[in-house]
């Protein structure tokens, strides 16, 4: 489906990724994990072709560089974790933002399935009551369901998501996160999370990839990744012990 071949991305002298290699296939969940400044960020962006890179990024073989935006936008769709709402836009217009890529020609307006899957979207991240609302009156875990109520909109057949459970409280990590599996289970589709809470990437998970410095240290299943071992040398620590300990505090 998805597949990364040596991406190298550089900011001047920087380098944010080195040679990242990897694959997702159709039913997977990728949750891409690893310590600040790993290069996880670097790499979605790589996908969504917002920052020039080097190897090759290609989807059913084709070369996502050579695809237009519009088409890459029904195809894979992204939410990062940077959001900029300078106007009083209302829940409803940014969700329905993510129907653009649909509209048929130049200056149409003609989406059959926009006003469905839009109100879909709405319902899915328990948005209904306030798609009136002005985005600048939410609070940060409202905007967040906003905006993935928005790539839900677009119905990609690939979800991008970076740090998705970022400003949510507990109960919104679990709805997000159930909803994210249940949109998945659809068949055809595919999801990669960059996440930092490793129990939801165990949870949710049916594979993993391990970064550090900017490369791709571990890919495969869950507990082929998440080994001690693998975790030790990324995080500089015992990871393993660390969640036990934690697991321990709620134990009676």
């Amino acid at each position: 489906m998805l597949q990364l071949e040596n991406v190298t991305v550089r900011f001047g002298g920087f380098l944010a990724a080195d040679q990242a290699s990897f694959f997702l296939h159709t039913g997977d969940w990728l949750m891409l994990a690893g310590p600040n400044g790993a290069g996880k960020s670097t790499v979605v962006r790589a996908i969504a072709q917002d920052v020039p890179y080097t190897g090759k990024i290609t989807l059913d073989g084709q070369d996502l560089s050579a695809m237009r935006p519009s088409a890459l936008a029904r195809q894979i769709g992204v939410l990062s974790q940077q959001h900029q709402v300078s106007y009083a836009y209302t829940v409803h217009q940014i969700v329905s933002l993510g129907r653009y890529a649909h509209e048929k020609g130049f200056l149409s307006h003609r989406d059959s399935e926009g006003k469905e899957k839009i109100d879909q979207a709405l319902e899915l991240t328990g948005l209904t009551h306030l798609k009136n609302a002005s985005m600048l009156t939410l609070s940060g875990g409202e905007a967040q369901r906003a905006f993935l109520a928005q790539v839900f909109a677009q119905d990609p057949r690939i979800l991008i998501l970076d740090e998705p459970a970022n400003h949510l409280d507990l109960k919104y990590q679990q709805h997000i996160f159930g909803l994210i599996r249940e949109w998945l289970s659809r068949g055809g589709r595919a999801v990669l999370s960059v996440v930092h809470d490793l129990s939801l990437a165990r949870r949710y998970g049916t594979r993993a990839a391990l970064m550090h410095e900017g490369r791709v240290t571990a890919c495969g299943g869950i507990e082929e990744v998440f080994t001690p071992e693998n975790l030790n040398a990324v995080y500089g620590m015992d990871v393993h012990a660390w969640m036990r300990g934690l697991l321990e505090g709620w134990t009676p």
